[in-house]
């Protein structure tokens, strides 16, 4: 709890409270150049959670290092060559297998979905993208306010732990 101006205590509000637990799934990450988390909520309730990295059963970056770092290719580009899905995939992927229904869901993200991941949450009707980093894809942001889904940067007040 914090103490709001007036000096008696706060709670903190949803969208904060969603985004740092999109920090956490983040630590899941297997993924060597960023960590990035998402999380799918409706009613304030979590539906399901992803964070980047390989898809099961095959080897991680963090095992087996990472081609476009090897190649030196810049973030947002080549994302064909890269072993791992995005953290927005993850969500959708759980979302399927544990039957969670992520239409008008808002998706919480570390970092501002690239074009592909954009592309598919779109398509999945969500209602809004919350989310805490830019990303260097300026389509995904056209597309977003193309199909009239609301987005937001939230900037973080973390308190010390």
């Amino acid at each position: 709890m914090r103490r709001n101006e007036g000096g008696s205590m706060s709670r903190m509000p949803w969208p904060e409270y969603f985004m740092n637990i999109t920090y956490m799934v983040a630590e899941r990450s297997t993924c060597l150049r960023r960590k990035v988390g998402a999380v799918a909520v409706r009613d304030k309730r979590i539906l399901a959670t992803g964070y980047n990295g390989a898809p099961a059963l095959v080897a991680h970056c963090a095992e087996i290092g990472c081609l476009r770092e090897a190649l030196q290719i810049p973030s947002g580009q080549r994302h064909e060559i890269c072993r791992g899905l995005h953290a927005e995939q993850n969500v959708i992927i759980q979302a399927a297998i544990h039957n969670a229904q992520i239409r008008n869901a808002v998706i919480y993200c570390t970092t501002h979905p690239c074009v592909m991941c954009t592309k598919m949450l779109i398509n999945c009707s969500v209602s809004a993208i919350y989310y805490a980093e830019d990303y260097p894809d300026p389509l995904a942001a056209q597309l977003l306010h193309e199909a009239g889904i609301f987005t937001e940067k939230l900037s973080l007040a973390r308190s010390p732990q």
